[in-house]
């Protein structure tokens, strides 16, 4: 091993001028996030119908701002998954408003009690849900993402700092722009939600060496992306992760339901990080051919192994060998590894070597069979007989989402607001020492 070997990572760095600036910008932000932290849940509501009428008020400037992100996508090549997530329509400025509605009119975490007691000596012990103070995020080509974490912050009482990436900039602009005025015109700092795109990559990298300014940050995105913020960053980050996302069919599956579920969990949004990417197969199932033919007529590609391609009637255009690595991508598109096992057991032993920990699915009828996938799985969502679409904050009654955290520590699965919360401890005295 060479000294080099030994040394240290090297801390990025950036320019002068745009470290001082974000650091500046996140002061601002630590300002308003004191006002809101305080601030009671009628007008946190009150701001977030503001933001609401505000995107419904742009819409067209919004999509104007999208159009030309989309072309300038289209011109330097991004792939037709990464345009998916890129592009907003009426139908998904229309979620984004309700998406914010829905917050509005969720119970307020802030000040909640966790948990209290009285102890022996007449101390009131209690610990209460307060704000993390300013939230960062960087993320790429999701300007549903900037939306949903600004209103996200706001209810919980943080502040936002948000690094959107070049791919979405003009449609990020347009946004924070309509949330600031919002803000202001609720009575709240407009610095509650704050880009740094302006300055490029040295901003996302500034806001990651913001340490002491920035309480937390989460990236959102490919996994690239997010193993250089949890590499690089100062500020703590809360990981969320890639969806190599699996489906076991067992031997005991309805047909139709099956065919309903893996096709609903594969084509209603491929390029979703909660898409299924492999279906792995019991040998002997009675609904196998039914499925894999539904994935076909859907117009998924299949990488299938050789038993899996026997039941989908063999190597064509459509179904291709499988190889070594499809097991691990997560293609975000219509394209599907399909694997033929003898059993659970095979199964899980498969789970276990690719799974990324985000979404893991089982269909069957056996309800042991169930409640032994439940319990042997290790993912941040594990579910039986139900399309792994739902894996959202939205879906699961969160009204939004940070993003879906795949670590252990602090927060796990779709990050509502009560994961932009933190705890508090609350001691109530009448004069006791411990002496």
């Amino acid at each position: 091993m060479t000294d080099t070997d030994r040394s240290t990572p090297s801390v990025p760095t950036v320019p002068r001028e745009v470290q001082e600036a974000v650091e500046a910008m996140a002061d601002d932000a630590r300002a308003a996030s004191r006002v809101l932290a305080t601030a009671h849940r009628s007008h946190k509501d009150t701001a977030l119908r503001r933001m609401a009428e505000g995107i419904d008020a742009g819409r067209s400037v919004i999509l104007e701002a999208n159009a030309r992100d989309l072309a300038r996508g289209r011109e330097k090549g991004m792939a037709e998954n990464l345009l998916d997530r890129l592009a907003l329509d009426d139908a998904r400025i229309d979620a984004l408003i309700g998406a914010l509605h829905e917050l509005a009119g969720q119970t307020d975490p802030v000040g909640q009690i966790i948990d209290g007691q009285t102890l022996p000596n007449g101390l009131r012990v209690s610990r209460i849900r307060v704000p993390m103070g300013v939230v960062g995020a960087i993320y790429e080509a999701r300007p549903n993402v900037t939306v949903d974490i600004a209103g996200l912050a706001v209810k919980s009482g943080n502040a936002a700092m948000l690094r959107g990436g070049s791919a979405a900039q003009e449609t990020n602009t347009a946004l924070v722009g309509i949330l600031r005025d919002a803000l202001d015109a609720a009575g709240f700092p407009m610095d509650a939600v704050q880009s740094v795109d302006e300055y490029g990559r040295d901003g996302a990298t500034a806001l990651m060496l913001a340490r002491g300014r920035v309480d937390v940050l989460v990236p959102r995105g490919g996994r690239g992306l997010i193993q250089s913020v949890v590499a690089n960053a100062r500020v703590p980050v809360i990981e969320t992760g890639e969806g190599n996302v699996h489906i076991y069919l067992g031997a005991s599956a309805p047909e139709q339901m099956a065919v309903d579920l893996v096709v609903d969990s594969k084509t209603d949004k491929p390029s979703a990080c909660n898409s299924a990417e492999t279906l792995l197969i019991q040998e002997g199932a009675p609904a196998a051919e039914a499925v894999l033919r539904g994935l076909l007529e859907a117009g998924v590609r299949l990488h299938a192994d050789e038993a899996a391609a026997r039941l989908a009637g063999g190597l064509s255009e459509q179904v291709l060998a499988a190889q070594d690595g499809d097991w691990a991508d997560e293609s975000l598109a219509l394209e599907m590894s399909v694997r033929v096992v003898l059993d659970m057991e095979e199964a899980l032993r498969h789970i276990q070597r690719h799974s990324t920990g985000h979404t893991e699915l089982i269909i069957t009828n056996d309800l042991a069979e169930a409640d032994e996938f439940v319990s042997r799985v290790d993912a941040a969502t594990v579910m039986v007989n139900s399309s792994t679409r739902f894996t959202d904050g939205g879906q699961l009654g969160l009204g939004a989402e940070v993003g879906i955290s795949t670590q252990k520590l602090h927060a796990r699965g779709p990050m509502g607001m009560t994961e932009l919360t933190t705890s508090k401890w609350v001691v109530r005295g009448q004069g006791q020492t411990r002496g």
